[in-house]
């Protein structure tokens, strides 16, 4: 397949270095020292022992690339803009678009408009493209065009059509990657692993965020674990409310509902590194649908502001 991943960071790099060392013709849209790194070395990803190295192309502008079979955008779903503007010169006729997001994607709900401001997404795009991505997979750039994964053999990317329908492309991708070493099982709607994943997220984001903790230091301490518990139960109660049967999720190839990983969630991540923080998309968007459907979430709605407000005092997230 004829493959771009566009905004080829921590995850995006480590789909495209798998996908590319497996045979598949990739390409890349980045920018700065990462992506020149990539131009002259491709990217490499160390996965425990192993040392992946895909050749890549690597480009900052799009217009390069003409069309694709699919595109796999790995953004974060405060800087979507950027592909909203950047991406007509990369759909063709069929090219299918997945978006591999944490926390509520743009697509989700039309109600949520400040996922997709002025429906930039949805015109650029078309919804008819558009395939639902869940990855489970702890990544870090440890160099320009080098990505570590914390969670060796434990790496997930679930993709699934908003309608449900299996279409060629999805299972095409899912073979591409499975072939590359990622696992990709299929999964009955993709809501299921949006809101599995968000369960999980809900508690990392915030408690780790506000502690400055790794996940398996906030997991260890006995004080976080019961708010862990509830902030994700409350996750769940959610999903439930809106139709989700989040327990028929696929779950990660050690079997394991979280990696446990020594590493810093993404959220907290940005925060230390100045990065605008996909508080939105994370948290809020799914506190909003908890009032739209009337699920009660004490927790969340102590340590969401909590984290929004800590976010906004340093620039990082505009309420």
């Amino acid at each position: 397949m004829k493959l771009c991943v566009f905004g080829a960071g921590a995850v995006g790099g480590h789909i495209a270095a798998r996908l590319a060392a497996s045979g598949q013709e990739v390409s890349v849209v980045a920018r700065g020292a990462h992506l020149e790194a990539m131009r002259a070395r491709g990217v490499t990803l160390l996965h425990g022992a192993e040392r992946i190295c895909g050749a890549v192309r690597a480009v900052s502008d799009p217009r390069e690339l003409g069309a694709q079979d699919a595109v796999l955008v790995t953004l974060k779903a405060n800087m979507l803009d950027a592909f909203a503007a950047h991406c007509a010169p990369l759909l063709g006729r069929d090219t299918a678009v997945v978006f591999v997001q944490n926390g509520v994607p743009w697509w989700y709900d039309e109600r949520l408009t400040r996922l997709d401001p002025d429906s930039r997404l949805a015109r650029a795009i078309g919804r008819e493209r558009v395939i639902g991505g869940v990855a489970y997979s702890a990544n870090e750039i440890v160099e320009p065009g080098v990505i570590e994964n914390h969670v060796p053999g434990n790496n997930m990317l679930v993709l699934g059509r908003p309608d449900r329908r299996e279409s060629d492309t999805v299972l095409a991708l899912r073979q591409a990657l499975e072939h590359s070493g990622m696992a990709s099982p299929t999964v009955e709607d993709i809501r299921q692993s949006i809101w599995a994943k968000l369960a999980q997220n809900l508690w990392t984001s915030t408690l780790c965020t506000l502690t400055h903790l790794t996940v398996r230091e906030a997991q260890e301490r006995e004080d976080l674990q019961p708010i862990a518990a509830r902030a994700t139960e409350e996750g769940r109660a959610i999903a439930r409310a809106l139709g989700v049967a989040v327990e028929r999720a696929p779950r990660r190839p050690s079997g394991a509902a979280s990696s446990g990983a020594a590493h810093k969630p993404s959220m907290l991540q940005d925060y230390e590194r100045g990065r605008p923080m996909e508080v939105e998309a994370q948290l809020k968007a799914p506190l909003a649908l908890a009032r739209a459907a009337k699920v009660h979430t004490p927790t969340l709605d102590v340590v969401v502001p909590l984290v929004a407000a800590k976010a906004a005092a340093k620039g990082l997230f505009t309420d």
